[in-house]
């Protein structure tokens, strides 16, 4: 077999590149193609020929699956119908990017996957109810992925026994005459393999080490609610209190496990001052609903804050324009948490707080109805 090696480093040369080789990968042969992290090379995974033909150029036994790669990070669902918690979580932060997530499906036969395609088994996909998904942060690669119009299953493109290649010339240095096709765009960005984890609804596991370290990926898996008044003292640490309380009672666990189960709230004002306690009447407003924030201290808002927040809730209209201005990125973590400014009680009766506690909680009710946890 000849293997036909194509260019894309200029633009000029990757439309019909990759419309070539999403054809030979479509009609089951195989495609060497750059990532960020290394070379791959890719089978169709629905063709059982050109998996066995995979399999022979990795020397890999039948019982250890290979990775989907998708073109796209909502094409996860439709290998993992049931994607919550930290999974969905990983893929909403780390893709497209250098991260390989093992998926635990409880019922691998409601995949969309299977239906859309004919399969002779389920097993060309998932292992023992897993299956390991990577969604590349590379160009090439993501528009081969979505042009091939099939599920694609790849490896890095070298036998077992040698290192994984990060140049075309390396990849071809040992499947010469094995592959159909190889994308060459020079050296890979990372030059390094992608990490490996494994995910389970509230917990996970790093099965192999790569570019993105156990830091990261634990910083990945945290959900931050951060919620902004003026001075922080009144309106922010209610809702503060109140938001922990509510996220606590839809996971089912107590306040105190939520930074382990990787959800943090936090609040802040936009003209606060630092260490200033919680109002008395915040403190007694709070307590009628058995909440404690009399260890409450105030902090202003700053950039950290607001980009570490993966929500931001704003108690008006002024305070949401503040947040945008400060950090027009974020815009769209940015809401207000009620449909009416909610106004400070600061100076008014226990009678006044506890409305605003209520009006608190009836908002944030709705704002989490909105939100995945």
């Amino acid at each position: 077999m000849k293997t036909i090696v194509l260019k894309v480093e200029a633009d000029n040369q990757r439309t019909n590149a990759i419309k070539e080789a999403a054809r030979c990968l479509a009609e089951g042969g195989l495609v060497v193609f750059p990532t960020e992290t290394v070379y791959g090379v890719g089978a169709n995974a629905a063709n059982p020929a050109a998996l066995a033909r995979l399999r022979a150029v990795k020397e890999r036994q039948e019982t250890k699956p290979f990775t989907v790669h998708i073109g796209s990070r909502s094409a996860v669902n439709r290998f993992v119908p049931d994607l919550s918690g930290v999974g969905r979580r990983l893929t909403e932060k780390a893709w497209p990017g250098p991260l390989t997530v093992i998926f635990h499906v409880s019922d691998v036969t409601a995949a969309p996957i299977l239906r859309e395609n004919a399969f002779p088994s389920a097993d060309s996909l998932y292992h023992d109810g897993t299956i390991g998904i990577r969604c590349p942060d590379d160009p090439i690669a993501l528009d081969l992925l979505t042009a091939a119009g099939v599920p694609v299953v790849a490896a890095s493109a070298n036998p077992a026994s040698r290192p994984a290649p990060v140049t075309a010339e390396e990849a071809l240095a040992t499947l010469d005459g094995k592959v159909d096709m190889v994308l060459d765009a020079g050296r890979t960005r990372y030059a390094k393999a992608s990490t490996i984890v494994e995910v389970r609804p509230n917990s996970f596991q790093i099965i192999r080490d790569g570019v993105l370290d156990e830091r990261i990926i634990r910083k990945l898996m945290q959900v931050t609610f951060l919620v902004v008044c003026s001075g922080n003292t009144c309106r922010s640490p209610m809702a503060e209190g109140i938001l922990r309380k509510l996220v606590a009672e839809k996971l089912g666990v107590a306040e105190k496990e939520l930074p382990g189960h990787g959800y943090n709230v936090e609040s802040a004002g936009v003209s606060a001052a630092g260490g200033l306690c919680a109002t008395p009447a915040a403190v007694r407003a709070l307590a009628s609903r058995g909440i404690d924030i009399s260890r409450h201290k105030s902090q202003p808002l700053t950039l950290e804050l607001v980009h570490r927040a993966d929500y931001i809730f704003a108690m008006t209209d002024s305070h949401v324009r503040a947040i945008r201005q400060m950090a027009p990125q974020v815009r769209n973590r940015v809401r207000k948490i009620a449909q009416q400014d909610i106004e400070d009680p600061i100076g008014e009766s226990d009678e006044v707080y506890i409305q605003v506690a209520t009006q608190i909680e009836e908002a944030l009710r709705e704002r989490l109805e909105e939100v995945t946890l």
